[in-house]
């Protein structure tokens, strides 16, 4: 505990030179901003300023995206509550009740609920980051090359199963984002694979036109389809938007319980904070005493919704630092910004880079606390934000993905693959097809590749370790087990429908 402590002051030493809280603030207000306006996503957003972060010092790169990280996730709180659009998709069970009590003429108060949820659910989380990461990341130095491969296929396959309900769609999204990133040379034969003989692709496909492009380039073409939707509004207050003590106890055990259940969402990789929120907002109207007050403005909604999607923040780093597997898709993200930096996430970042890690850990208790402040001192006028016309803001934003993809080695074929993947995201997404489990894909496939030929080296070819080591035999069960129960349950569902359809 004292060593980790000592890492805390260390990091926080970082994080408040000059330049560094600097970028922490600037990340989180950039956030903030980007989640109140409907259409634009963190995702995108950190997307779009990896570029910018080439040049930089790795410490301050990576707190300038903790910040976003954070800021994006409470920013869509805004548009939420005031306009029923989620600023994210991790807000949309705040339109449930926050837009019904804003409506009701307490906008101030829908408004600070959720505030102080997200700042207390951003809290809970970063103090499981601060204790579990670094054990975590210890008792994975045990890892071989088998578990780390079963364990990347467990974390695919959970992806898939959670994704908007559909776990075939997950799956072969998932194997499509593996199969992107097969191009290039292999790394064990030397030998270019699936290039077509075309030499722009013997580097492979470069993981940032690829982010852009399907999160950027995706997006503003859904938007510009979608330009035409009228937006409803309620003209934000600031009566309210401070919560009294009374108000902090009276849902304390709400934010208590709704921060572990986004904790613990969070740390399962792929799941992401729309699902933690789902689970707390779900939980909390079963355990009320008045479920029917539950989509008609209830306050106990509010805070439960908020507080788990921000928690799901700070237990989405824990399995990034500790084990180098994203918890989400910005964390993926990360992991590229990371690697950028010749830093590789896993359980010997400790060792080799400690000052960043918890730097970054820093960070996002920070970004905590500047988002509340943030949140209180402007929320009034980045609401407004929220009513710029989309037609000035895509030009520019579209703008600066091209820029963004040229600028990474100056040559024309990064723009071309970033238009190329804005339009199978767009595709993917009218489909039904979720962008997450591409992406995690794309960004794993490498590591999953590289640790199965090593272990394959090292036992002759022989797959057996991964069945007798225990730790790898874990992992594939539970993979098998993600895998089987949803269709399981689909086959038991089909087979009731049928039992009453003849009864």
């Amino acid at each position: 505990m004292e060593a980790v402590l000592s890492g805390l002051g260390g990091g926080l030493g970082l994080v408040f030179a000059p330049m560094a809280f600097f970028f922490v603030v600037l990340g989180t207000v950039l956030g903030i901003v980007v989640g109140a306006i409907p259409g634009l996503t963190g995702a995108m957003l950190i997307a779009l300023t990896l570029p910018l972060t080439y040049y930089m010092l790795p410490t301050d790169a990576v707190v300038l995206l903790i910040g976003m990280y954070v800021g994006s996730i409470t920013g869509g709180l805004i548009t939420a509550t005031l306009l029923r659009m989620p600023g994210t998709p991790s807000n949309v069970m705040t339109t449930f009740d926050g837009y019904p009590l804003a409506r009701s003429g307490k906008p101030g108060r829908a408004l600070g609920l959720g505030i102080a949820a997200s700042f207390a659910g951003g809290i809970i989380s970063w103090v499981f980051l601060l204790l579990l990461a670094k054990p975590l990341s210890i008792w994975a130095t045990r890892f071989g090359p088998f578990e780390y491969f079963t364990l990347i296929m467990m974390a695919m396959v959970l992806i898939a199963s959670v994704s908007q309900g559909n776990l075939v769609k997950g799956l072969v999204a998932g194997l499509l984002g593996m199969l992107v990133s097969m191009p290039g040379v292999d790394p064990s034969a030397g030998q270019p694979r699936l290039t077509f003989d075309w030499y722009m692709l013997n580097g492979g496909l470069k993981l940032l036109p690829v982010l852009i492009g399907v999160f950027a380039v995706s997006q503003i073409i859904s938007d510009v389809l979608d330009l035409g939707r009228k937006i409803e509004r309620v003209e934000s207050q600031r009566t309210g938007i401070l919560l009294p003590i009374r108000d902090w106890i009276k849902y304390g055990a709400n934010m208590l319980r709704s921060g572990l259940i986004g904790t613990l969402v969070g740390i399962l990789p792929g799941v992401g904070a729309s699902i933690g929120s789902v689970i707390a907002y779900t939980t909390t109207k079963n355990l009320s005493k008045t479920p029917e007050e539950f989509g008609k403005g209830s306050e106990a909604g509010i805070v439960a919704s908020e507080t788990a999607n921000n928690a799901t923040v700070g237990g989405a780093l824990i399995p990034l630092i500790a084990m180098g597997i994203p918890g989400s898709v910005i964390d993926a993200i990360l992991i590229g910004a990371l690697m950028i930096h010749s830093i590789t996430p896993g359980p010997a970042l400790f060792i080799t880079n400690g000052d960043v890690v918890y730097a970054m850990i820093a960070a996002c208790l920070v970004a905590n606390f500047v988002m509340l402040a943030v949140m209180v001192a402007s929320t009034g006028w980045v609401a407004k934000l929220a009513y710029v016309p989309r037609t000035y803001l895509l030009p520019v934003i579209i703008v600066f993905c091209v820029i963004g993809s040229f600028g990474l080695d100056n040559v024309m074929f990064d723009v071309w693959v970033m238009l190329i993947f804005g339009v199978i995201g767009f595709g993917l997404e009218r489909a039904r097809y979720p962008l997450g489990p591409f992406v995690i894909g794309f960004v794993l496939a490498p590591l999953m590749e590289a640790k199965l030929r090593t272990g394959l080296m090292m036992t002759g070819g022989s797959i057996t370790p991964m069945f007798t080591r225990p730790i790898a035999l874990s992992f594939l069960i539970v993979a098998i087990v993600l895998l089987v129960w949803p269709l399981v349950g689909e086959w038991r569902r089909r087979r009731a429908a049928a039992a009453s359809a003849t009864a």
